[in-house]
């Protein structure tokens, strides 16, 4: 499929949300509601708004949470600093189904998405030293297992529309990884550079759009920047906010590119001059997103 350039710098930029997220993080479009969820890391918050209404809703969560997707049956699976769990909308309970890091309450998830197939994979890492401690999980029927070592700060996890392509992150390095990806087993394979970001940022949160080409949030450079399937940068969006962190399609048709964003560790000169730091926005990019896989479980 040839995909288009598109001349992002006019776009216009929605604001959703007032400036209340400490780290806003892994956005999530539900269709059947048109709705979007998604989560304040440090806020310890999952946040709902509804498209039709603009009507907000939140849920404590008992720590930091780091990483939601949906269920195909309904509630979401959720990354808490203690492991993985379930969390139903309608009584606002969690329950854990997996514990990978006993004993370890500097360790917390981080970025977790579902491959094309429902299995859910979430990254691990260390939140108070960033030493390379963390892993790469992915979750399923057949457990929590144990996929990638040595992560720092796990990010841009995202699939390819036929999802034999996967893309993964690791704060450490302004680089975004690709992998083979066997779609019957869940084993990526051929790990290899996708793009090196280099004075563009690091890469955060990202998304793949119908065209195949990826979306990625880079945190403190203030853009979102759009890679064809061979790592080529073929669009930027300019931000008004230095920490956009990730990025979703959703709304009608999937049009519309919704941008989770930070306030975190900004100074108040900083914060003065950014006033949307922290708020939920949104962009129209003239291209159509995927609907985000679901948790099978």
């Amino acid at each position: 499929m040839e995909q288009r350039a598109i001349a992002h710098a006019d776009l216009p930029i929605a604001v959703l949300t007032a400036s209340d997220d400490i780290l806003g993080e892994c956005p999530n479009w539900a269709e059947e509601e048109e709705a979007l969820y998604w989560i304040d890391v440090r806020g310890k918050l999952i946040r709902r708004r509804d498209h039709r209404t603009g009507e907000l809703k939140s849920w404590p969560a008992p720590d930091l949470i780091g990483c939601l997707a949906l269920r195909r049956k309904g509630g979401a699976v959720v990354g808490l600093r203690q492991g993985i769990a379930t969390f139903d909308f309608a009584t606002g309970a969690f329950a854990m189904i997996s514990e990978p890091h006993p004993g370890q309450p500097d360790m917390r998830f981080n970025d977790g998405h579902c491959d094309r197939q429902g299995r859910f994979w979430a990254g691990s890492m260390n939140d108070v030293t960033r030493q390379p401690v963390g892993h790469l999980y992915r979750i399923d029927e057949r457990g929590t297992t144990r996929m990638l070592d040595l992560v720092v700060v796990p990010n841009s996890l995202c699939w390819s529309p036929d999802g034999t392509v996967m893309y993964f992150a690791d704060g450490r390095e302004p680089i975004i990884w690709a992998f083979d990806f066997d779609t019957r087993t869940g084993d990526p394979s051929n790990r290899r550079i996708f793009v090196d970001t280099g004075d563009l940022g690091i890469p955060d949160g990202a998304t793949v759009d119908a065209e195949g080409c990826l979306w990625s949030a880079q945190y403190g450079a203030a853009a979102i920047n759009r890679f064809s399937p061979e790592g080529q940068l073929i669009g930027t969006i300019p931000m008004p906010v230095t920490q956009p962190t990730c990025v979703a399609f959703g709304g009608p048709d999937h049009a519309t590119l919704f941008v989770t964003t930070a306030r975190q560790r900004l100074s108040p000169d900083i914060l003065a001059r950014e006033p949307l730091a922290g708020a939920l926005l949104s962009i129209v990019p003239g291209v159509r997103g995927l609907p985000e896989p679901r948790f099978a479980l």
